[in-house]
């Protein structure tokens, strides 16, 4: 098997493990850190991109995008297409077995939580207000910003030889970390097909006690949000950084 596609799994898995978990362990009932609230979650998201960037490229990937969107864009910047179908598969089983390990790692909470909606949300993302064609501009804007911000990062016009080693991960979790407490608030920002569609996968198959619907009437925003928002950020990386 190609290393780099272990790295993207392993490193999705980290991401939607750490991400997830802490959704989990701020709304399940009967956990330690019920009511947490969103500084918790946003900072959680935000430290589970940094761990899934550096597991994925420890575990074989110096690309790390664990994110389909972060995958097109760079796709389309570079012009070479042959990593996207192999990264995308990659990273959505990472998402679905990083979401499965969430619920065992919980198990006794989901029986003990009422509300099927808080277990829904400890998988994939829902908007605060349902209105499709807003919480599609709110994923493509924030799935563009983390695109664009990740590129600018790494690009020569900011350092000659990019951020000193090892430092990237951290920039690209504060990256996560500011989407997330700035614009988070309408759809959960998933900014990450594989993040959402991974989880709400597991969420469909596994036995969790009182689950309740899987919401696949609102699965396509985040994927398309985030395919947009993707396409977007890699045209204009390609034509101005």
């Amino acid at each position: 098997m190609d290393q780099r596609l272990v790295g993207e799994f392993m490193g999705t898995l980290v991401l939607v493990l750490l991400g997830n978990g802490t959704v989990a362990n701020v709304v399940l009932t009967k956990s330690k850190g019920q009511g947490g609230g969103w500084i918790v979650i946003s900072t959680g998201w935000a430290v589970a991109v940094m761990a899934g960037v550096f597991a994925a490229i420890a575990c074989g990937s110096a690309d790390a995008h664990i994110n389909p969107a972060v995958t097109l864009a760079f796709a389309i910047s570079s012009g070479d297409f042959s990593k996207l179908g192999p990264y995308v598969i990659a990273q959505v089983l990472g998402g679905l077995v990083g979401a499965i390990l969430v619920w065992l790692h919980f198990l006794p909470h989901w029986e003990a939580t009422p509300d099927p909606g808080l277990k829904l949300a400890c998988f994939s993302t829902g908007p605060a207000i349902r209105n499709t064609a807003a919480n599609l501009i709110s994923e493509i804007i924030g799935t563009f910003l983390l695109v664009l911000i990740i590129a600018s990062i790494f690009s020569k016009a900011v350092s000659a030889t990019g951020p000193v080693a090892g430092l990237g991960p951290f920039l690209v979790g504060g990256v996560v970390w500011a989407i997330g407490s700035g614009l988070g608030g309408t759809t959960g920002f998933a900014i990450n097909p594989a993040r959402d569609l991974g989880p709400r996968i597991a969420h469909a198959i596994l036995p969790i006690a009182g689950k309740g619907s899987s919401d696949w009437g609102y699965a396509l925003v985040p994927v398309i949000g985030g395919v947009v928002g993707g396409l977007l950020a890699g045209v204009f990386v390609k034509l101005v950084l």
